[in-house]
């Protein structure tokens, strides 16, 4: 069985980090852009655990996931609200209708 290397989970949350990305610029849809935030947040997530598990002299990895979990769960929550709002006046949740409720 061959080793899996920080390398490897470097890699990986650089593909995961630019899949959320492409997918945040090209779609034009609230809920894909929220999807696309929360895998580039869990990609950065992944290369700090990585990274603590890799050099272990504290735990400051983790700490700081534990930190981007909670702040990724309140964007969670206010994206949300914002998208039901954004549905209740306009009847879609495209990021196009949403500039139309300026002022």
């Amino acid at each position: 069985m061959p080793d899996v290397g920080l390398n490897h989970y470097l890699l990986l949350g650089a593909m995961l980090f630019s899949l959320g990305a492409v997918g945040f610029v090209v779609r034009r849809n609230a809920l894909i852009s929220l999807m696309s935030i929360e895998l580039m947040l869990n990609a950065a997530n992944l290369v700090l655990v990585a990274f603590n598990r890799y050099h272990p002299v504290d735990h400051t990895g983790q700490i700081f996931a534990l930190f981007v979990v909670a702040i990724a769960a309140a964007e969670a929550a206010v994206g949300l609200a914002i998208i039901v709002s954004l549905y209740r006046l306009r009847r879609s949740v495209g990021t196009d209708d949403a500039d139309g409720m300026k002022g």
